[in-house]
């Protein structure tokens, strides 16, 4: 015969497949036992922990029928565990360990996760917007490091949601991966060429075909500037941007255009200067919708916090600000 903890004898060892207690134990009677192993009294162990004594036993009745093991003697000398109280309380102990060593991890990682942030942006948004944005967060946040990834459109949602950036920023209409999205700017492409190209002296709009058959001076595959134009054509009910040359950033193309290589369509952020200038001039389109949204992207399911939240907070205030102080602004 066997006798198990809480005094019951049986004739057969309790199987391997035993399932567990229906009731799991709680946290703060893990403690109050913990606490009635090293005191030796119910009473000091419930004062510790600021509550009754009454309530003390009762808490540690129901740990005893959850687990279905006598815990505890109740004497008048006092409550000493029993031989499976002392094991119960071991583990307990062990558990509480590592509860508080979880708990310092969590904090040391919400410490860090307020100390830093993690950016990753499409060339647009890095190079015109972002500077702006981060230099209001950082005023209000001195002492916050943050970093930032400038790719394309299309591979900030990958950076996002393999936890290498907290938060992006994206200029392009379409997303590969589902994901929470908040728009935070507006923005519109122009087309532009240099002032000694035909289209500088147009009196007439260029028609939608005649943009998508024209060879331009292109930003690469995967960018915001060039999903945009694509998709604009296709709604027109033209093909594709042909590409004259393709350019790895805004810069590139932008002085390719000046060089005189070609015409092509680029934010209105990036050229608004060289427009001033006369180093480029604009080329109207007709029925061609160039206007696009620019969006911050993080994973679905998971809450905006921090400072990556405080940061589209910023974005989306420049935004109604800008609106406010009407097309000049900017």
């Amino acid at each position: 015969m066997t006798r198990s903890y809480a005094g019951v004898v049986t004739d057969a060892p309790v199987p391997r497949d035993t399932p567990l207690p229906p009731r799991t134990p709680d946290l703060e009677s893990l403690r109050l036992l913990v606490l009635v192993a090293e005191l030796e009294s119910l009473g000091r162990a419930a004062g510790r922990l600021g509550i009754s004594q009454p309530s003390a036993s009762r808490r540690l009745t129901t740990l005893e029928r959850g687990l279905g093991l006598v815990l505890v003697d109740r004497t008048r000398r006092g409550s000493r565990l029993t031989l499976a109280g002392r094991v119960v309380a071991g583990h307990a102990r062990r558990v509480l360990d590592e509860l508080d060593d979880l708990l310092a991890g969590a904090g040391r990682l919400r410490d860090r996760r307020e100390a830093e942030l993690r950016v990753a942006a499409s060339l647009t948004i890095a190079e015109y917007l972002l500077p702006a944005w981060i230099g209001e967060l950082r005023a209000r946040r001195p002492e916050l490091y943050i970093g930032l990834r400038v790719t394309n459109s299309a591979h900030v949602p990958e950076l996002v949601e393999s936890g290498e950036a907290d938060i992006g920023f994206i200029e392009g209409p379409h997303l590969a991966r589902v994901m929470s999205t908040r728009q935070v700017a507006e923005d519109r492409l122009v087309v532009v060429a240099d002032p000694g190209h035909p289209w500088a002296r147009r009196r007439e709009p260029l028609t939608a075909r005649e943009l998508s058959r024209t060879p331009l001076v292109l930003r690469e595959s995967g960018s915001g500037t060039r999903q945009t134009l694509d998709r604009a054509l296709h709604l027109a009910g033209c093909s594709r941007a042909r590409a004259l040359v393709e350019l790895g950033s805004t810069t590139a193309v932008r002085g390719t255009v000046v060089a005189g290589t070609g015409p092509a369509v680029l934010s209105e952020l990036a050229v608004r200067r060289d427009l001033d200038d006369g180093l480029l001039i604009a080329v109207e389109v007709a029925g061609v919708d160039l206007t696009r949204e620019l969006r911050a992207v993080w994973p679905t399911g998971r809450r905006l916090v921090g400072p990556a939240a405080e940061l589209v907070t910023v974005a989306r205030r420049t935004r109604t600000a800008r609106r406010a102080a009407g097309p000049s602004a900017g």
